[in-house]
């Protein structure tokens, strides 16, 4: 009989094949198994916000991690190589430094997005216009320092000489772009977190991927569902200048969602409310009481620039163009100091017509879970 507290050969072998199974399975769970959990979440800094993406799947493991991760950070790397208006070296950059008024050369992406934006230019009647950039940083946005006053209106009369959409000469087939005056510039900030969510979204597909979720800034793109099964929701963001809160939930089923408002970036000059939102046609700061809008579309870039759009349009003329373009939108509207009133279109209500669970990500600059 061996002593107390000894083991015999047999059980020893047992007890070393076990630690050997159990460190293999360990191993394989580190270098081969997908992840524990409904998805795998990465996250970022880019266009001075933020970015978060979630991916589902069977195929996670790392090195599947790792190709996501460089595909994220590629996809909006390039983005802002491109449009950036903060990196002198970018194309807008370039172009917007010089006084030429010959064609530019600029690549398909930026092509791309200046095409869907002198669109809805048209579209909305100047509403959306990326000639803007002068007249915003003029107000104390945009990254200048905040004026104690609005401009003049003699400044705003001369700023506006080089603003409007229609001083842009895009040629698609050439692959240029040109200004009709020497100082004109062009500022994509308002649709290219949309172009961005769509660029990354296409770089996972690519990879393969079609279950995730992708936020740039507050806007949003969704394909497929979480390891559980549960379709993507996200959620609308009670307009507030102080606390965050949710307004409404909603599931986002292989589409896009931008939200755009003036509850948190304005301030306040001879007791009136300065929004950051300024309206291309006036030169000023929107004035109605439109506080956000929001738009369900299957592109992330249409989405965002809707969204500028009908937030400068505000409540009446927006809810108009949104019906006349066949647009998901929802609207909140301030009435009163402390209430607010929402509106709908029909394509918008029918997507809160299914029950809303809780939420996965916010719009409208609500954090992620």
């Amino acid at each position: 009989m061996p002593p107390p507290g000894a083991l015999d050969g047999r059980t020893r072998k047992l007890l070393i094949v076990g630690v050997v199974l159990l460190a293999g399975f360990s191993v394989y769970r580190l270098l081969y198994a997908t992840p524990p959990g409904p998805y795998i979440a990465f996250s970022g800094a880019t266009m001075g916000t933020t970015w978060n993406v979630k991916v589902a799947g069977d195929d996670l493991g790392p090195g599947a991690l790792r190709a996501i991760g460089t595909a994220i950070e590629e996809a909006l790397d390039d983005v802002v190589a491109r449009m950036s208006t903060w990196e002198s070296g970018s194309e807008l950059s370039r172009f917007n430094a010089s006084p030429s008024l010959l064609p530019f050369e600029i690549s398909p992406p930026v092509v791309e997005v200046l095409g869907i934006a002198q669109q809805i230019s048209q579209e909305s009647g100047g509403a959306f216009d990326v000639t803007v950039g002068p007249l915003v940083q003029a107000w104390g946005f945009g990254g200048a320092d905040r004026t104690p006053s609005p401009p003049s209106d003699a400044d705003l009369s001369h700023i506006q000489a080089r603003v409007g959409y229609r001083g842009l000469r895009l040629d698609p087939q050439a692959g240029t772009l040109a200004k009709t005056h020497p100082r004109m510039e062009v500022d994509v900030s308002a649709i290219a977190k949309g172009y961005g969510v769509d660029r990354v979204a296409e770089a996972l597909e690519d990879l393969g991927h079609t279950d995730y979720l992708v936020e740039v800034g507050g806007e949003l793109r969704a394909r497929g569902q979480k390891n559980n099964g549960q379709i993507w929701r996200v959620a609308i963001e009670r307009p507030s200048d102080e606390i965050r809160t949710l307004h409404r939930v909603l599931v986002l089923r292989d589409s896009a969602m931008a939200t755009s408002g003036d509850y948190r970036d304005f301030y306040e000059s001879d007791g009136k409310r300065v929004s950051h939102t300024i309206d291309p046609r006036s030169g000023r700061p929107i004035g109605h009481a439109l506080a956000s809008v929001s738009v369900v579309h299957p592109s992330a870039t249409w989405a965002d620039a809707w969204a500028t759009a009908l937030n400068v349009l505000g409540p009446e003329a927006g809810y108009a163009l949104a019906l006349r373009e066949d647009l998901a939108v929802h609207f909140i509207v301030r009435s009163g100091p402390e209430g607010f009133e929402s509106r709908s279109t029909p394509q918008f209500a029918a997507l809160l017509a299914t029950p809303q669970p809780p939420t996965e990500a916010g719009a409208g600059g609500a954090e992620p879970e």
